[in-house]
């Protein structure tokens, strides 16, 4: 783990960030004191759209408008 002081994070940050994108976590100081850290972002966990499309339309399945419009609810704000 490095540590970098906070001008010097300012200063050469797009560096650091570069170190970071290849997997290096970077803590930086102020006045010695550690106050934040620089480190990679796990990925994003990927699902398959057809699973999106499919719970959607589960959830879908029995919900009704009672008999109101979805033009009414735009115009009232409520969609």
């Amino acid at each position: 783990m490095t540590t970098v002081g906070a001008y010097e994070a300012k200063t050469h940050l797009s560096q650091l960030l570069e170190r970071v994108a290849r997997g290096e976590r970077i803590v930086i100081t102020k006045h010695g004191v550690p106050i934040a850290a620089l480190e990679p972002v796990a990925p994003a966990r990927q699902v398959e759209a057809r699973k999106v499309v499919e719970a959607l339309r589960t959830f879908r399945r029995g919900r009704r408008l009672g008999g109101l419009r979805v033009r009414d609810l735009i115009e009232e704000g409520r969609l």
